[in-house]
């Protein structure tokens, strides 16, 4: 593992349009690096973190079946316990075995470039705090758990792992051209909200259905949303909102198909998402059924 980044101040990301304070501790006496990654505070966990961390696993794995891809389906146990929080180097044992991934904890959401740079790095931040008891059912911000079980089983298949460090890469580049927020919405539309086709039928891949037990059933089941074929304009293109179930999703065949469609530069793609006007979540262009 590599040796952490001098401590420094740093400053949280603001999530969305909020003017609530991020949640998580940026100071921690110092002990948040100049990345954002900082040691997980394991013994900091109550009995009543470790009791929601397992009501809210058992919930959602129990909704798995029939709406998540195989894929994450076979590398859920690869996460370890179920019954409390895991310690973040127990999964890296096994993860980086898998694809040569880790996961750094941070205490919350953490500026775009910081972010490319980590995942360009094979380094996947993820929240160390969980939240409140009454938040069960519901939470804006990423916590541990959604970190946990909705991200890093898939980055135990390699194919999908290399598009995520393929995406940092790419996140970098998209920083400084000012493209940023652009770039954001496919990570968006795919590692948080994305379907893959399989002979079975469309199933979830991304960690904001799979983590949520409201939005697995609406995202596969429901006849409300528009799914539309995976294309990189048209999801650069599209707004979303954060605080409902998504009024799109883009769906792919395969993740070879998403790690092929970040190989060519996306220089011209941004220049063209200059001129475009951005489309509003639920519209459908001309020639769109939304049933991909």
């Amino acid at each position: 593992m590599d040796t952490p980044a001098a401590a420094a101040v740093v400053t949280p990301a603001v999530y969305g349009a909020s003017d609530r304070p991020p949640r998580g501790d940026y100071s921690r006496g110092g002990a948040v690096h100049a990345d954002y990654t900082c040691p997980q505070d394991w013994a900091s966990y109550t009995p009543a973190d470790h009791e929601t961390y397992k009501r809210l696993y058992e919930r959602q794995a129990a909704q798995l079946p029939g709406l998540a891809c195989d894929a994450f389906i076979k590398a859920l146990p690869s996460l370890g316990v179920k019954d409390r929080i895991p310690r973040f180097e127990e999964i890296n044992e096994r993860l980086h075995r898998a694809t040569g991934w880790e996961i750094v904890a941070v205490p919350g959401l953490i500026p775009e470039l910081p972010f490319f740079t980590l995942l360009a790095n094979r380094k996947f931040p993820v929240t160390d705090w969980i939240r409140k008891p009454e938040e069960f059912n519901y939470i804006v911000e990423p916590d541990v758990f959604h970190d946990l079980f909705g991200h890093v089983p898939m980055l135990f298949d390699p194919v999908f792992a290399d598009y995520v460090q393929r995406y940092g890469q790419g996140g970098i580049k998209a920083h400084e051209l000012g493209a940023g927020e652009k770039l954001a919405r496919l990570y968006w539309y795919t590692v948080e909200f994305g379907l893959i086709r399989q002979t079975d039928g469309l199933r979830a891949y991304g960690a904001g259905i799979l983590s949520s037990v409201g939005e697995l059933q609406h995202a596969v089941r429901s006849g409300e949303p528009h799914r539309l074929p995976l294309d990189l304009l048209r999801a650069m293109r599209t707004r979303y909102k954060i605080d409902t179930y998504q009024a799109n999703y883009f769906v792919i065949e395969n993740f070879a198909q998403l790690f092929e469609f970040t190989a060519p530069d996306f220089t011209p793609l941004y220049q063209a998402l200059e001129v475009l006007p951005d489309i509003p979540p639920g519209v459908l262009l001309p020639g769109e059924s939304g049933k991909a």
